[in-house]
């Protein structure tokens, strides 16, 4: 009664309702806050899931990029050999005796770039990589597997490759056939030969004066230098000119790599190139060279 007198009924009513209120919301609160700690704990635990997770994938791309590694290390020629004369001979019979179904022997010539053409990567499969390591090259391979060989011929072929039912190898590749010349320049010697076949029936050669490697006696290194370079220019370009005067089309040219690119530079133009090492006189240097030119490189892949 006195509380209704004095108003404070309605006032208790009010705080009741706002207690209600206030412990309602304290439940909302906590539960909210419950379901964020929840959040909290589910997103911590999917982070620590994706950093396990994201360290095994490191692991086994480490590990597979360690077993490709290897097996390319493990990945090796069955076997090598140098041919030349009648074992070279021997080698190309046999290969041209290969004989198989339609379009089931493959011949591609792979360039001093290493580019494997595409036919060669699925004859061969993982093994197309060796090729790269023989360029340039000669493949032949045949669809079963039954042969699978490169060769380094003195001529680098620029062919398409081809499937066929025999190898369609060209002997001009690896022996000396029909008439060239085969020519050896060094920094102080040019011997030049022109061939019928593996005969040789003309030979023309020179030594130039030319100073060694090192200054002797007063001159200094400069000078020394300049005039030996001097003397090696004159020395190419007296070689330039016998080339222009020989009596062959085809043209071979070997000896020291920096004295071969000088004359190509100079405008001869070289069916073939090649380094070679020979020592001597002209004609005994010749000699060397031509074995050491029409040899060719077997690689079993």
């Amino acid at each position: 009664m006195i509380d209704e007198l004095l108003g404070r009924a309605s006032l208790k009513a009010r705080i009741d309702e706002l207690e209600e209120e206030n412990e309602r919301l304290r439940r909302r609160y906590e539960a909210e806050s419950d379901r964020r700690a929840e959040a909290v704990t589910e997103r911590q635990a999917a982070e620590e899931r994706l950093n396990r997770l994201e360290d095994r994938i490191a692991q086994l791309e480490g590990e597979l990029e360690r077993r490709e590694d290897d097996d390319s290390a493990d990945l090796s020629f069955r076997r090598r050999e140098r041919l030349r004369g009648p074992r070279l001979a021997e080698v190309l019979d046999r290969l041209e005796s290969f004989e198989t179904g339609p379009e089931g022997a493959l011949t591609a010539a792979v360039g001093a770039d290493g580019d494997v053409p595409e036919a060669v990567a699925d004859a061969l499969g993982e093994r197309a990589t060796l090729v790269e390591a023989a360029a340039p090259c000669v493949v032949c391979a045949d669809d079963a597997g039954v042969v699978s060989v490169a060769l380094g011929p003195p001529v680098a072929p620029d062919v398409a490759a081809t499937w066929s039912d025999r190898f369609a190898l060209d002997r001009e590749w690896f022996r000396p056939s029909g008439r060239f010349a085969l020519a050896l320049v060094r920094a102080d010697l040019f011997a030049l030969g022109v061939y019928e076949g593996d005969e040789r029936v003309d030979t023309r050669g020179f030594e130039s004066d030319v100073k060694g490697d090192h200054s002797k006696g007063g001159f200094s290194q400069a000078r020394f230098e300049r005039i030996r370079d001097e003397q090696i220019d004159d020395h190419l370009e007296a070689c330039r000119e016998a080339l222009a005067d020989r009596d062959a089309d085809r043209l071979y040219l070997v000896g020291q790599r920096g004295a071969v690119d000088a004359l190509v530079d100079r405008g001869v133009d070289p069916d073939a190139t090649a380094a070679v090492d020979a020592t001597g006189e002209p004609a005994a240097a010749l000699d060397d060279a031509f074995r050491s030119f029409w040899t060719a490189e077997l690689y079993v892949v």
